[in-house]
C-alpha cells in the first residue's frame, strides 16, 4: 500500500502554504491578538472559500469537490503552519462528522452553505474539566441538549456546532444551530484563535448518527489533527534551526554545539515519526481500512509529543530572548498546546492505542 500522497493532493498543500505565507503567518497572528479584533481573518476566509478549501471534502451533488481526507490533511498543515487566522481545521472537522454520520436531509442542509464558506461549522467536544471524550456531562433529554461546551475553538463567529453528548449507548454527536444560542468568547492559552463557551439550556438540538459513528469520528478527528500539529511543530522547527545559524556566542554559532544540534535533530526525529504514524491514518481513512483506530491514536500521541517538544525547545532554544512576548516562539508553544488539548490528551489517545493494538492481537491469536 502506497502510504504517500498523491500528486493533486500535494499540488493542493503546496498552493494552501504559499496563499497562508503570504497571508497569513507571524504577523497576522500577532495582529489577532489585539484586543478587539475579529474573531477570524473575514478577507482570507473569503478568498479561502473562493479557492475552494471549505468545499474540498464536500460532495459534488452538495455544490463540493468531493475531493479525499488526503486534501483535507494537505490543508490543516498548511493551516497548522502558518498559524493562519480562520476556522479551516474545525470546519474540515465538522465536515467529516457530517459526511460519516449526517443523513441526506442534513447534509443537504448544512453543507452546500459550507462548500461555499457561508456556514462556519465547528465540533464542540470540550468540556470544563473534561479529560475523557467517552465521559462527558452535556446530556440529551429528548431533542434538546443540557450542559457547558468549554473552551470551543472558532465558536465566536460561527453557525453550526456539531456536539458531542452523554447518551444511553455512550456519547453521540448533535447538531446544533448557533442562531440565538448562548456563545460567549473566552480566553485561553493560545491568543491567536478565538475560542468560546457555548451554554446549553434544554436547547434544540438533532442527533447526527449513533454512539458508533460518534467513535468513528473521534479517528478521523485524530488524523486531521495530527496534520495540524505536525504543521505547526514543523514551522517551530525551522524557526529554530534558522535562528541556530544566525545566533553567535562565544565567537561561533550556536548551531556548531552539539547540545543545541541534538536538540534540532530530536524536532526532526518526532516530527518524522508523527508523519509516518498519520500517513498511516490517512491511508486507513481513504480505505475504510481496519487499522484505522490504532493509526489514529498512534498519530495523535506521535504529533502531541512533536508539537509539545518542538514548541518547547523552540523557546528554549532561542534563549532569554525566547521568553519574551515579542519573541515569535509564543506562538508556536501556544498552538501547541491548544492542540494538545483540542480533543483530549495524550495519555487518554495512548489508552486507546493500547486497546486498540490489544483487540488487533487478539483477533490475530
Amino acid at each position: 500500500m502506497n502510504f504517500d500522497f498523491s500528486d493533486d493532493a500535494k499540488a493542493l498543500g503546496e498552493q494552501a502554504r504559499k496563499l497562508f505565507a503570504d497571508k497569513a503567518g507571524t504577523t497576522a497572528a500577532r495582529a489577532a491578538m489585539a484586543p478587539g479584533a475579529p474573531a477570524f481573518d473575514a478577507a482570507l476566509w473569503a478568498e479561502v472559500a473562493n479557492l475552494g478549501w471549505t468545499a474540498a471534502r464536500v460532495p459534488e451533488a452538495h455544490g463540493g469537490l468531493g475531493l479525499t481526507a488526503e486534501e483535507s490533511c494537505m490543508l490543516a498543515e498548511a493551516a497548522g503552519a502558518h498559524l493562519a487566522v480562520v476556522p479551516l481545521v474545525s470546519v474540515l472537522l465538522a465536515t467529516e462528522a457530517l459526511l460519516l454520520a449526517g443523513t441526506e436531509a442534513q447534509q443537504a442542509k448544512w453543507l452546500p452553505g459550507i462548500a461555499d464558506g457561508s456556514v462556519i461549522a465547528v465540533p464542540a467536544w470540550n468540556e470544563p474539566g473534561a479529560v475523557n471524550p467517552g465521559v462527558l456531562a452535556v446530556s440529551a433529554s429528548g431533542n434538546a441538549l443540557s450542559g457547558v461546551k468549554s473552551p470551543v475553538p472558532d465558536l465566536p463567529g460561527a453557525h453550526l456546532a456539531i456536539v458531542a453528548a452523554a447518551g444511553p449507548d455512550g456519547p453521540s454527536l448533535w447538531l446544533v444551530d448557533l442562531a440565538g444560542a448562548n456563545v460567549e468568547t473566552v480566553e485561553t492559552l493560545d491568543l491567536v484563535r478565538r475560542h468560546g463557551r457555548l451554554t446549553l439550556s434544554n436547547t434544540a438540538a438533532e442527533p447526527l448518527g449513533d454512539a458508533s459513528h460518534y467513535q468513528q469520528w473521534l479517528d478521523r478527528a485524530a488524523v486531521i489533527l495530527a496534520w495540524e500539529a505536525i504543521g505547526t511543530a514543523s514551522s517551530a522547527m525551522n524557526m529554530t534551526v534558522e535562528y541556530a545559524k544566525t545566533r553567535v556566542a562565544f565567537g561561533q554559532t550556536i548551531g556548531r554545539y552539539q547540545g543545541v544540534k541534538h536538540k534540532c535533530a530530536d524536532m526532526f526525529i518526532k516530527i518524522e515519526l508523527a508523519r509516518a504514524h498519520a500517513l498511516h491514518g490517512v491511508a486507513m481513512i481513504g480505505s475504510d481500512g481496519p487499522e484505522l483506530r490504532q493509526a489514529a491514536a498512534a498519530a495523535r500521541v506521535a504529533s502531541i509529543d512533536a508539537a509539545t517538544y518542538c514548541g518547547e525547545e523552540a523557546v528554549q532554544l532561542h534563549g532569554g530572548i525566547g521568553f519574551t512576548w515579542e519573541s515569535d516562539c509564543q506562538f508556536y508553544y501556544r498552538r501547541a498546546r491548544a492542540i494538545s488539548a483540542s480533543l483530549s490528551g495524550r495519555v487518554w489517545w495512548a489508552d486507546r492505542l493500547v486497546r486498540a493494538l490489544e483487540l488487533r492481537n487478539r483477533a490475530a491469536a
